[in-house]
């Protein structure tokens, strides 16, 4: 692990509290720059020509009908990480136009979400919907300029009409209604007098276009629901291709980045910000969309559709389960936002796809964690140990490092007693070549303790080992003199069977057994993975609007069901140091030899302690 990686994030001194969760509005400095990209060279040259003045706002625009995942964290990290890098300002926009399934719990959760992730939006959190008025005033100004229309088609008809890649659409019979016809259709929508899907009004563009998006597309629909903000005042609602670009120009947004799905819809981002603007509606300079591919993540699904699924159909224990690749999920895994900064830094930003590979994500977590969790011991499969020459009754303290590269840490007292708790594996009744473990003869060093050679052990009635019996050699402590006299291979943990807790601890590993569930690469695109040199990673992100659409990379092959992975959760019943069972939710710890854990956001407890696995020490799935 390279020094350079270690450098994001803050290490906490205090080794058994969580690192503060202050608010940050921009990522936490590091001694290297970031790496370029063609988004931070836009950005230059525009502040370079004075195209806004000084001036980079951005915006993060998710749609509050769910929770944010891996994706979103790449999104939130570049579009805040670009404003701040510019001394600008980031927005938090709901895009909350669709009354049926939005929620204010979805609001609350996502600006949780941003703010875990270190970035705080101060007095700029916007919606949608605070322009619905405005929206509507512009488009009664499309139709008064004969640029919009009122179409009374059904959906099927209008499908039939739209054309194909290789054919021009056809006219609506309803296309060169009358701009006082359409106006009045229109304000009849309004006031509600017409059912759901009976008319909708659409721009009047170009229906030869080779772009799909720009043959007249519908911008306002009917639909009779109430909204969580603003209640029954609207039956009419606008698409989010028309909403999304006013939006940005309303709130004088300079660099509006989007994924790469978005594309082909600039045409018609730049159409209705041009016209607005050529008839005076809109000030200039107008905003910019550009835009990068969205991430793809091996060992995840990111479509909102199947995670719904997940969680419905009982495949996962909620929204926040640590296997989601959810944020709420990743949180409760462990995972850090300084991990998630350092994975977005280190896989770079494309308008290619590729496919990153979770060990990459992975290592990122390590790397911060190993930098601030402080070391502790479990004992997760424990089976007993007897010192049959050490003093009944008698204890004794051995001094462990909090952090081992962090000497100002200090050293946590570990009590040594006559009879410990250690980990079954530790222990082979006939052992291979090369185990240097315990074993009948055999001797190792109990860390931070003494050199111990086994001498026997105890099975149950089914021939399970119960207890295993050692003598210890007195003049082997570790920090004395007598420690460096003689040298053993083995090296194991341990703790005291009178003062170790009992803690539940959750083993958590990857959801789906295979990179793709349910389908071979579905691009094509290369994978990268945590072998290949950071500087060479070109990557893929996803913005705010992720909305599943016709173009999903996940073409299913075989049901994804079948690709779980039925070893993802396993709960055991594990010894702790006693101090464990004191900190609070949310702290992250090192279990020696094992990984990293953070004791669970929502189950851990005083007297009740719960440890969820991050990460392994070392990637477990490179061999398989």
């Amino acid at each position: 692990m390279s020094a350079a990686s270690r450098k994001e994030g803050v290490v906490t001194a205090e080794a058994d509290r969580a690192p503060p969760r202050g608010v940050r509005s921009q990522p936490t400095s590091s001694s290297q720059a970031p790496a370029s990209n063609f988004l931070r060279a836009i950005i230059a040259e525009d502040n370079r020509t004075g195209k806004y003045g000084g001036r980079v706002v951005t915006r993060f625009p998710p749609e509050p009908n769910g929770y944010l995942h891996y994706g979103h964290a790449k999104s939130i990290i570049l579009n805040f990480g670009l404003a701040a890098e510019n001394h600008g300002q980031c927005h938090l926009r709901y895009d909350d136009t669709n009354p049926v399934k939005e929620d204010v719990e979805f609001e609350d959760a996502i600006a949780e979400s941003v703010r875990w992730l270190g970035y705080d939006w101060g007095a700029l959190r916007y919606h949608a919907s605070d322009y619905y008025d405005r929206l509507y005033e512009f488009a009664e100004w499309f139709i008064g300029q004969g640029l919009a229309y009122v179409d009374s088609s059904t959906p099927e008809e209008m499908r039939a009409l739209r054309g194909t890649l290789t054919e021009a659409g056809q006219p609506s019979v309803y296309r060169n209604r009358g701009v006082a016809e359409n106006l009045d259709l229109f304000r009849r929508m309004k006031a509600g007098e017409f059912p759901d899907g009976a008319h909708v009004l659409r721009l009047k563009i170009d229906l030869a276009s080779p772009n799909i998006n720009m043959r007249d597309p519908t911008i306002y629909r009917i639909r009779h629901a109430s909204h969580h903000r603003t209640g029954d005042k609207w039956c009419i609602y606008p698409l989010y291709d028309y909403t999304h670009c006013i939006s940005d120009a309303l709130e004088r947004i300079t660099h509006s980045i989007c994924t790469l799905e978005f594309q082909d819809h600039r045409p018609l981002y730049d159409w209705v910000l041009a016209r607005l603007a050529q008839g005076a509606q809109l000030e200039r300079p107008l905003p910019q969309q550009y835009e990068f591919a969205r991430l793809n993540l091996t060992y995840v699904m990111l479509s909102k559709r199947k995670l719904i699924a997940l969680v419905e159909e009982g495949h996962v224990d909620g929204w926040d389960d640590p296997r989601m690749p959810t944020l709420v999920g990743a949180r409760r895994r462990g995972f850090t936002p300084e991990g998630f900064r350092i994975f977005a830094e280190r896989i770079g930003v494309s308008k290619a796809d590729s496919w990153i590979d979770m060990s990459v994500l992975e290592d990122c977590m390590r790397d911060d964690l190993n930098a601030r969790a402080p070391r502790r011991i479990a004992v997760l499969d424990p089976i007993r140990l007897v010192i049959d020459n050490y003093p009944e009754g008698q204890s004794e303290l051995c001094f462990a490092p909090n952090h081992p590269q962090r000497p100002d840490w200090d050293k946590r007292a570990l009590p040594f007693t006559r009879e410990l708790w250690i980990e079954r594996d530790d222990y082979q009744e006939n052992p291979p070549k090369g185990y240097f473990r315990l074993a009948p003869g055999a001797e190792v060093r109990l860390r931070y303790a003494y050199i111990v050679k086994c001498v026997g052990a105890e099975t149950d009635a089914v021939g399970n080992v119960t207890t295993v019996h050692c003598t210890y050699d007195p003049a082997t402590r570790s920090g004395t003199a007598g420690a460096d006299a003689r040298k053993v291979k083995g090296n194991i943990h341990w703790l005291s069977a009178a003062h170790a807790m009992r803690a539940e601890v959750r083993l958590y590993d990857r959801l789906f057994a295979v990179p793709f569930p349910g389908s071979r690469n579905p691009t094509g695109a290369r994978i990268e993975s945590s072998g290949t040199e950071a500087a060479g990673l070109r990557a893929t992100v996803v913005a705010g609007d992720d909305e599943d659409s016709d173009n999903d990379v996940e073409h299913a092959e075989r049901d994804w069901r079948n690709d779980l992975n039925p070893e993802s959760k396993r709960t055991l019943t594990a010894y702790v140091e006693a101090a464990l069972t004191k900190v609070a939710p949310e702290v992250s710890v090192q279990f020696e030899r094992h990984g990293y854990f953070v004791s669970d956001l929502k189950g851990h407890a005083p007297g009740n302690p719960v440890f969820n696995r991050t990460v392994t020490l070392k990637d477990s799935w490179a061999q398989r």
